[in-house]
């Protein structure tokens, strides 16, 4: 007998006097928790993205839809990147202003290859300003999973106020979980057991979030 089979002899032993409860999921796990703390409106639920955005150090811009291309080439000037890495459905008009080189998104790059790549520019499914968090989800825009983790900077484009939501719960009812969900809080980072903390282990060094508006309100750096 091996180790596996004693141990699920182990648990089944163990639960031989457990009835079958045949409670709908849905119904046996409790949902009166807060759907949100506090109540607050579209500005203030988006200021509080962006604070706790900044709090997980993440560089976040404000801007609109007209000045965004010129915001995104001034980051990726003041980066000195000469290649980004665009996915194939990022709106075009985001990088008409941009001069690095495009690096497109395709299936059998490496992880040698993307690991050259100095930026990569990608749109978001959601952001959750309770906890400070970028969701993708893989749509065109933001492409696959491993194009946002292995690039060392990261513009991430949230649009306003429709992509923002107050809770994880409510986010939860927007997002489609059979997706490649990835939750991001901040750039990468890790500590050891002494609290030392160590950026871009997992992931990009620098996150940068842009919160574009549909108005003209101009752009204000936090």
């Amino acid at each position: 007998m091996s180790s596996r089979d004693r141990i699920l002899g182990r648990v089944r032993r163990a639960l031989a006097d457990v009835g079958q409860d045949e409670t709908p999921y849905g119904e046996a796990v409790a949902r009166d928790y807060l759907r949100e703390h506090g109540e607050r409106g579209v500005e203030q639920t988006v200021d509080l993205l962006a604070e706790n955005l900044a709090d997980y150090r993440a560089i976040v811009h404000r801007t609109d839809q007209e000045e965004l291309p010129y915001l995104i080439m001034r980051l990726l000037a003041q980066r000195g990147s000469q290649s980004v890495l665009v996915p194939p459905g990022l709106p075009p008009e985001w990088m008409s202003a941009a001069d690095p080189t495009r690096v497109q998104d395709r299936a059998v790059s490496t992880p040698h290859e993307l690991d050259k790549v100095e930026s990569v520019v990608t749109g978001c499914a959601l952001a959750v300003a309770e906890t400070g968090t970028i969701v993708l989800d893989g749509s065109p825009d933001q492409g696959r999973r491993r194009i946002t983790l292995i690039p060392d900077h990261h513009i991430c484009v949230v649009r306003v106020p429709e992509q923002v939501v107050s809770s994880v719960p409510q986010a939860l009812e927007r997002l489609d979980a059979a997706r490649p969900l990835t939750w991001i809080s901040g750039p990468s980072a890790t500590s050891d057991i002494e609290l030392d903390r160590v950026e871009g282990v997992h992931g990009p060094r620098t996150l940068e979030v842009v919160l574009v508006s549909a108005e003209a309100d101009g752009q204000r750096q936090l």
